[in-house]
């Protein structure tokens, strides 16, 4: 029994560096003990006494080996695809034909784009998204490599700065606006902004670059006596693109009405200038990443960020009845409960560091001092062994 003890800390030890690794404990308990004599009830009469049992333990059996589940301590390490879990919960993995479960995040992208356990190649579950949004169904957690972000047209436009008050009648302010159309394709407009003879006025009109006018593209901006802006606070016009056929409707917000947050006027050089707008060219998947939720999110080329899964974690009512399966792997057994799937914040009290793994959870002092009781243990038995072996020899010799 003491032997098995030593295994087991020989193993802790061995997996001190291993990722997600669960340290064991042996617990021994006193065997049956051998009744030499009971216990006999006292006389109220004072005839006789009370006398307790005499018994004679028959050593010790193995109680337990137990796993700790404690947390282990975290380890950065820069690879937006190693995952840590804080918190009870285990990563679920898959071969195919069956489910395990693990702490160890190592995890890495294959060759078809499922992310997969370094260990062993088993599949991450999870589940994906359609057009950014999260389904529910869970299973091959599939990163879209050749996944692209559609092409989007400019519907809004915002303008922010300063038109300058002391500007004389007739000047003008001109402002490039880049827009999108439908296939992607980026476009220059024209905005003017030119003062009138108002002292809070300004008209603006929206060209394209070669002068010519689009619907709804002229109109009159004001402003009050403290360069907040009194409207319009947006406009909306229309424009063919080039080779189209059907317009685009396009608003230009000028900020809010009342405020100097979009357009101000003051005894300033003019800036007005574009500070966004939503379209965009059609863009190629460059990188993911991975938040706290274990989202995995993928940014584009052209700077949208679309949501391409998220990573699904396992719960169980007795993690120390999980069966070890070697490969950092657990699976279920009749006492660990079935695994109760969820996500972080659905289901799920865990939490996911990204770029990250959790080390063992071994005590390397603790372990040496277990080594040293057990070794003493060992040789304590040992000796009674040795010192009953010379009793046994004096009683033959009595013979002689």
């Amino acid at each position: 029994n003491h032997q098995v003890r030593m295994d087991v800390i020989a193993n802790n030890i061995a997996n001190v560096n291993t990722i997600g690794f669960k340290g064991s404990r042996v617990t021994f308990e006193e065997a049956f003990s051998q009744l030499l004599q009971g216990p006999s009830q006292p006389r109220t009469n004072g005839a006789s006494f009370g006398t307790n049992a005499m018994t004679v333990g028959l050593g010790m059996n193995l109680g337990s080996i137990d796993m700790n589940f404690t947390q282990g301590s975290l380890q950065t390490t820069g690879v937006n695809t190693d995952l840590a879990i804080q918190g009870n919960s285990f990563f679920v993995v898959g071969d195919g034909t069956q489910n395990f479960y693990t702490r160890a995040g190592n995890f890495q992208i294959d060759g078809l784009g499922r992310l997969v356990s370094s260990n062993n190649g088993f599949i991450v579950q999870g589940r994906l998204a359609q057009a950014g949004v999260l389904q529910q169904t869970v299973g091959d957690l599939t990163i879209p490599l050749n996944q692209r972000a559609d092409a989007s047209a400019t519907t809004t436009v915002g303008i922010v700065g300063n038109l300058d008050a002391a500007a004389s009648d007739g000047l003008v302010k001109q402002t490039l606006i880049v827009v999108y159309d439908s296939q992607g394709n980026a476009h220059d407009l024209v905005i003017d902004f030119t003062k009138t003879a108002n002292p809070n006025e300004w008209t603006y009109a929206i060209t394209t670059p070669n002068g010519t006018p689009v619907s709804g593209d002229t109109g009159t901006i004001t402003f009050d006596s403290t360069g907040a802006l009194v409207g319009p606070g947006t406009t909306t016009f229309e424009w063919t693109p080039d080779n189209f056929t059907a317009n685009e409707s396009i608003e230009v917000s000028f900020g809010t009405v009342g405020t100097t947050d979009g357009l101000s006027q003051f005894a300033s050089p003019s800036t007005a200038v574009i500070s966004q707008q939503d379209g965009f060219p059609m863009g190629e998947l460059e990188r993911i990443l991975v938040d706290e939720t274990g989202t995995v999110t993928g940014a584009f080329t052209n700077g949208v960020n679309l949501v391409l899964g998220q990573v699904v974690l396992a719960d169980f009512a007795n993690a120390r009845g999980l069966l070890a399966s070697g490969d950092n792997m657990f699976s279920a057994s009749a006492n660990s409960g079935p695994p109760v799937l969820g996500f972080v914040s659905e289901g799920s009290q865990s939490a996911i560091t990204a770029g990250a793994l959790e080390m063992s959870n071994v005590d390397l002092a603790s372990e040496f001092t277990d080594m040293i009781v057990t070794q003493r243990g060992f040789q304590s038995n040992a000796r009674v062994i040795t010192t009953a072996d010379e009793m046994l020899q004096e009683l033959v010799a009595l013979r002689r």
